[in-house]
Parts: C-alpha cells; structure tokens; sequence
C-alpha cells in the first residue's frame, strides 16, 4: 500500500502534467487559429469519433480487466496474453469496419453534426475527419494495452506515453501555423500512432507481444457481452449531459459555458485525485476476485472507501468554501471578465456538493466490474439519470444554471445510495464500511479543517495589496495541516498512506 501511495502520487502528478500540456495546446491553438473556421473544422472533426465511438472501446477496456485476471489466475499468463491477443485483434477488426465506413461517409457525418456549418467550413471538417478516423484504431490498442500494464502494476509510464501524442499535436499546430492548416489532423493521427507503439513497447519489455489472430476464443468473445452493460451505461452519461446543455441554452448568455468551466474544474480534481486512487485498486480487486481471496477483496474495497472519503470530503468542502476565488484564479483574464466568475463560480459551487459521492460512484462501479457484475450499475446510473433530468426541470426555473448544476450533484448522491444498497443487498460479504465511526470522524475532521482555514484566508484577503492565488494558496496549506493533525488524534490508520506521499522524492 505504501508503494500504492507513492504510485498515486506520481500519477497525479503525471495527469496534472497532461492536463497543462492540453490547456498550452489550447493557448497555442487559439494563438494561432483564434476562433476561425479552421479552428471549428478541427475541433468538431478530433470530436465526431470519440462522441460516436469512444465509449465502445471505453467499455471493452472496462470489461477486459476482469475476464483476464480470471485467465491468469486459473490458467496462467501465457493464456492471458492469448486472451489479450484475441481481444485486441477483435477490437481492431471492428475499430477498422468503423474507420472504413468513417471515412465513406465523413460528408454525411458532417452534416449530422455540424449542420449549420457553411459549405467551406463543412469540406474543411470531412477532410479532416478522413484523416482522424484511424485513430480509433490506436484508441482501442491503447485502451487495451494500458489495462493489462495496470493488472501488472504498470501505472506511470503509460501515462508518459501519452504525452507524445501531446507533443506531435502541439508541434502540428505550429507547422500548421506557418505552412498550411491541412497539417493539423495529421499531427493528431501521428500523435496517436507513436502513443499507441510507445504503450506497445512497454507491454513488450512486460511479457506481452502481439500477433495478430483470426481465432476468437470464448473470453474474447464474452468481453464483448460484459462491455455492452457498460457501454449502455456511458451512453446514459452521454445523454444525461446533453440534456444538461439543451436546458442551459434556453438560459442567460453564457450559462452553458459557465456550466461547462465549473465542471471542467471538478473533472480536474477528480483525475487527479478519486481517479488515480480508483485505477490502482481496480486490478487488486480483480486480481483478489479471480483468486477467491475475499479477506484481501473486502480489506482493498474498505480502505479504498476510507481513502476515498479522506480525499473527497476536504476537497468537496474546499471547493465549495473557495469556489469563488478558485474559478477567478484559474478563468479570470481577459473575457473572462467578473460577471462570468460569478455564473461559473455559482456552478461549480453547486457541483461540488457531490464531488465526494461521485468518488464513491467512481469506487463502487469499480467494485460491480470488478464481480463482472455490469448490470447493476447500469440500472442505478439510469435512476440516477432519471433523477438528474426530472430535478433538471424542477430547479432550471427558479436556479436558472446553478439548478442543473445541484441536480447533478443531487443525481450523484442518490447513485451512490443505490450502488451502496444493492451492494448490501446482492453482496453482504462485501465489507464497504468496516467503521462507519471511523467514518464520522473523517467528516469532521474534513469540516472543522476547511472551516478553520478561512480563519486564515479572510485576514490575508483584508490586506489591500494581497494577491489572490497567495491568500489561497495559504488556506488550502493550512486546511491540509489541520486536517492531518486531526486525523492523527482521531487515529486515522490510512493516515499512513497519505504520509508515504508526503515523504515522496
């Protein structure tokens, strides 16, 4: 676990390194491009195949982890890579079915999509959208190849791997910029091949080679039964946010954007936080599963819970407490003037009540996949849908934004209840909550730090010559002191992991 800790370290590290390699290709892409038809073309054609496909692969991905840990445990590894080779091949085989049709019939595609671009903008789309297409095919590979690295620990240089991709996209873009704007869809494509050969040489030097086969046992295809769940399940995401933005349009200027900022910013915590903490443990569950090791089963789904919950509920509080000052910090410059901190800042208010139940969502869905129990999150991510559209309709009138936002966060809460009940239900050896004391002391340790540090951001905002980011910055310090204090009185056992990250070199 201590090794775990410094592992979910470096990778929040690593993702916060991706996120800004992404934001500085934004900088450079609107430097260059500003908010012309080319940048439109781009940006709508990089989206089409992951909006059509993505989820596709997403699922399968999702599904392989633990029909292989299943293979390895019962059969060894040379029948897992066989596995892996089968479920690869049949994932490429329909990524290029797909990129063959993409590519036929990229002018329809964009007049399905992009229906009121202008007949120029439109040509300009589908020419790019030819050339992006393929990169479904290193999407699959990738997505593949990273689950099984993960099952073997491999958590740190996949995500180095990815920063290629960021780098060729960046260097297109300046290319792009001083010869021609037909270059950009190729640095994606380029981009996305040297990612999924880099993925494919760490498997390599990890004991997994591929060859490409026509034969397609039972696992490979039962991965594809196991993903269709799943895939349902990322569909209703799809449309739970689409029907987010539609009722935010019929709003004030700007409420979708405000929208779309502040949920971009609990995105952002979320990944580097409940994310890395959610990747690690799902290959130990699988791994803990396939052996019918229920003690170690139950002890990494209790303490991925406590940690969960250490890391959620500070965060949670701290976003809400600070949302004001955090979106000005990060937006506002430029156009992004007062008035749009405070619809963003509403937003992502509203939003984080339900950050730390969205890590509970996050861990739980995990703990389902991980049975190969895909239905069940399934039916309460629908209900909980359900839920999100009907408070949508209910609060957009008198919240205007700020009610799409609290319906969300509302949705999550009642996921997570119903993850939690049906687990108890269908699952009672399960041991989620092991303390639920443990867990009360936790809440109150997140409150009373978050609480306490405005003590400390107030006095310094009083000062006339204070700068924003230093007065926060100074609060969140002292929030994470006090709540470390706190957690060593209350004896916080997992205390100790969050110490192995603190003494990371």
């Amino acid at each position: 676990m201590r090794t775990a800790a410094k592992t979910a370290a470096l990778m929040a590290i690593l993702t916060l390194g991706s996120k800004a390699m992404g934001f500085l290709r934004e900088l450079f892409m609107a430097g260059f491009f500003g908010t012309s038809s080319i940048t439109d073309a781009y940006v709508m054609a990089s989206a089409i195949p992951g909006v059509i496909f993505a989820g596709i692969f997403t699922s399968v991905a999702v599904s392989y982890m633990p029909l292989f840990s299943e293979i390895v445990e019962k059969d060894g590894m040379e029948e897992g890579n066989r596995f892996t080779r089968e479920s690869i091949s049949l994932m490429s085989a329909i990524a290029l079915l797909i990129i063959i049709l993409g590519i036929i019939f990229s002018d329809q595609l964009v007049s399905i999509f992009a229906v009121g671009f202008a007949e120029e903008t439109a040509a300009l789309t589908s020419f790019y959208l030819k050339i992006i297409f393929p990169t479904i095919l290193f999407t699959a590979i990738i997505m593949l190849l990273t689950a099984n690295l993960q099952y073997k620990g491999v958590f740190l240089k996949p995500i180095l791997a990815g920063y290629l991709q960021s780098i060729f996209v960046l260097a297109a873009i300046i290319v792009s910029a001083y010869y021609s704007h037909y270059f950009l869809a190729i640095g994606l494509l380029v981009g996305s091949g040297f990612y999924a050969f880099a993925v494919g040489w760490v498997a390599k030097n990890n004991g997994f080679s591929f060859s490409p086969t026509l034969h397609f046992g039972g696992a490979a295809k039962k991965i594809v039964l196991l993903a269709i769940p799943v895939f349902i399940g990322s569909t209703v995401n799809q449309i739970n946010t689409f029907v987010d933005k539609m009722l935010a349009s019929g709003l004030r200027e700007c409420s979708v954007a405000a929208l779309n900022y502040g949920n971009l910013l609990i995105t952002l915590v979320s990944s580097m936080t409940i994310t890395v903490i959610v990747t690690i443990i799902y290959p130990r569950l699988t791994q803990a599963i396939a052996r019918e090791d229920y003690e170690n089963f139950n002890d990494s789904v209790s303490k991925g819970m406590s940690i969960t919950m250490i890391i959620g509920l500070p965060c949670s509080f701290g976003a809400m407490l600070y949302s004001y000052p955090a979106v000005q910090i990060v937006y506002e410059r430029g156009a992004f003037d007062a008035a749009s901190t405070d619809l963003t800042s509403s937003a992502f208010f509203y939003y984080a009540i339900g950050l730390a139940f969205i890590a509970v969502n996050a861990l739980l869905v995990k703990v389902y996949y991980s049975m190969q129990d895909m239905k069940t999150p399934v039916i309460c991510g629908i209900i909980g849908a359900a839920t999100n559209i009907c408070l949508n309709l209910l609060l957009v009138g008198p919240m205007a934004h700020r009610g799409l936002a609290l319906a969300t966060s509302i949705a999550a809460i009642v996921n997570a209840c119903l993850l939690y009940y049906w687990m108890r239900r269908k699952y009672p050896k399960v041991s989620i909550v092991t303390d639920w004391g443990k867990m009360g002391k936790i809440l109150l340790s997140a409150v009373l730090a978050v609480g306490t540090s405005f003590g400390v951001y107030a006095p310094l905002m009083s000062i006339p010559s204070m700068v924003n980011i230093v007065a926060l910055g100074s609060a969140v310090l002292a929030a994470c002191l006090i709540y470390l204090i706190l957690l060593k009185l209350f004896k916080i056992k997992e205390l100790d992991l969050l110490k192995d990250v603190l003494k990371l070199k």
